[in-house]
């Protein structure tokens, strides 16, 4: 899987992959990243990648033009590549399309700044729009890599052990069980009894009516979900 950055502030994102998984997924060629910054495409004289909104409104927006160019280069180097601008008016971004994106072989993210992007470039070559959440960043940077990081950890080899994968939230439409681990008792509070004697039917069933708590008190919007499902 190769991810694209399409930001103006690299070094936002590049530090995120230089420890722990996501470090090991680019030694072990899982994943390969690289940046390319809009300001590098611009043909004004003053390399500007911003402009004042027509029709008024507070803010500027990144301006069509070294976007584009910089799209139609991405483009014609890969016409397979899967283009994802994250922006907070789209649809939320799902485990589910973190598992479908990590099948594909390269993944360009363009970030936003200031008050967001000429509509028309999203457009001409958004393939998807993600929100992360019901807020408003400064920028798609953090957005960006929220989503790379999901979808690598579903990438096959990227992490050590793959069958955690099956024990997450939202794998069955519900937020995952209580997790423990030593001392037994903590600050006067134990594990769970049944946790500790090895009887791994009831420990399954134990989780699963956990998770279900669980779900049902932060989530109830997913606890419905799955019941009228």
């Amino acid at each position: 899987m190769k991810f694209t950055f399409v930001t103006l502030f690299e070094n936002l994102i590049s530090p995120y992959f230089k420890d722990s998984i996501l470090k090991r997924a680019i030694e072990n060629k899982k994943i390969e990243i690289d940046f390319k910054n809009p300001r590098d495409y611009t043909k004004n004289k003053h390399n500007k990648v911003d402009n004042y909104q027509a029709g008024g409104g507070a803010g500027l927006l990144m301006l069509p033009q070294p976007l584009c160019d910089l799209l139609d280069i991405v483009k014609k180097q890969n016409p397979q590549v899967h283009i994802i601008f994250p922006v907070p008016s789209a649809k939320p971004f799902r485990q589910i399309d973190a598992k479908r994106l990590a099948k594909k072989d390269h993944i360009v993210f363009v970030s936003g700044r200031y008050e967001g992007i000429d509509e028309r470039v999203i457009e001409e070559y958004a393939d998807e729009v993600f929100s992360i959440g019901d807020y408003v960043l400064t920028g798609g940077e953090l957005a960006s890599l929220v989503m790379s990081d999901a979808i690598s950890r579903n990438i096959k080899g990227v992490l050590g052990n793959e069958d955690s994968l099956s024990e997450e939230s939202f794998e069955d439409g519900a937020l995952e069980a209580p997790s423990f681990t030593k001392p037994n008792i903590f600050k006067g509070s134990p594990i769970p009894s049944e946790f500790l004697k090895g009887n791994h039917a009831i420990i399954c069933s134990l989780k699963k009516e956990m998770s279900g708590l669980k779900t049902k008190y932060f989530r109830p919007d997913l606890f419905l979900r799955n019941i009228k499902g």
